[in-house]
């Protein structure tokens, strides 16, 4: 079941129920924000602060970060991880083939708004199923003339019962960049959180496996070779307005350049 619904403020966003899932996404940046398999807890976190207004972005859930990842490269004015998070999506279809599974798709396109923030004419589709699986696949499609390059993410915020329980697994001997300390190191073993963190992977090409106390997440990324792997800890926190994201280091080792007609898949499978 798909309903259209509003919150008290006028706030818009689609509700998903099935036998195996519910989830809830934001019209404003096809912001996946809420998703629970069916007699779990939620997988998602969301801040309890997390702002539901137009224009101001939804802490915590999936938002989409396009066509930049973290600051601009050239212009610090502009917003932090791009604005498809901040602009309103159109839902374009939804497919029900059983009551098992719910497929939607949502749409957006270059406007002038967008021109004023990138010159660049594009279309984006977010394909979202909602099963006991969750499966979010982001499309760019380069309608310009000429080609393009981007650095895009699925900002994936995981709802754990306590970080000190949390080992993540799949990233041992992989290369990383710290935005901490400014330095490029490599992994050994697994990812404990015990202090703040801020780390792009590169050549991430295995599933990732965050170890809970009560349950195991997998996480498979398609059309990706990078992962970043952050927690801005007590101290952040207290200094942060609704978790405000810190700055992330320049991933522009996964930039990806789309030829005119040409189109570029970024997926997370997570379960």
């Amino acid at each position: 079941m798909v309903k259209h619904k509003k919150m008290q403020n006028g706030f818009k966003y689609i509700e998903v129920t099935n036998k195996n899932a519910h989830a809830k996404i934001a019209l404003q940046g096809a912001h996946l924000f809420h998703y629970e398999q069916k007699g779990c807890k939620p997988l998602l976190w969301l801040s309890e602060t997390s702002f539901f207004e137009t224009g101001k972005s939804i802490r915590g859930g999936i938002p989409v970060c396009w066509p930049w990842f973290g600051m601009h490269k050239s212009n610090t004015k502009l917003p932090q991880h791009g604005f498809a998070r901040d602009f309103l999506w159109e839902l374009l279809e939804v497919n029900e083939a059983d009551d098992s599974s719910t497929e939607l798709l949502f749409g957006l396109k270059s406007s002038p708004e967008s021109m004023k923030l990138w010159p660049h004419r594009f279309e984006l589709q977010l394909h979202i199923t909602v099963s006991d699986t969750l499966r979010v696949s982001l499309t760019t499609k380069n309608r310009d003339k000429t080609a393009f390059e981007i650095t895009s993410a699925l900002h994936t915020y995981f709802a754990v019962s306590s970080i000190d329980n949390v080992n993540i697994k799949g990233l041992d001997g992989k290369r990383y960049f710290d935005a901490l300390s400014g330095e490029y190191k490599t992994q050994k073993g697994g990812i404990r959180i015990s202090e703040e963190i801020d780390r792009v992977y590169q050549g991430v090409d295995a599933p990732l496996t965050i170890d809970d106390i009560d349950r195991k997440i997998e996480i498979r990324p398609e059309g990706s070779s990078s992962a970043v792997v952050w927690n801005p800890w007590i101290d952040k926190c207290a200094r942060m307005s609704a978790m405000k994201d810190d700055a992330y280091a320049n991933a522009m080792e996964d930039a990806r350049t789309i030829q005119p007609g040409e189109e570029h898949t970024l997926t997370a499978v997570i379960s």
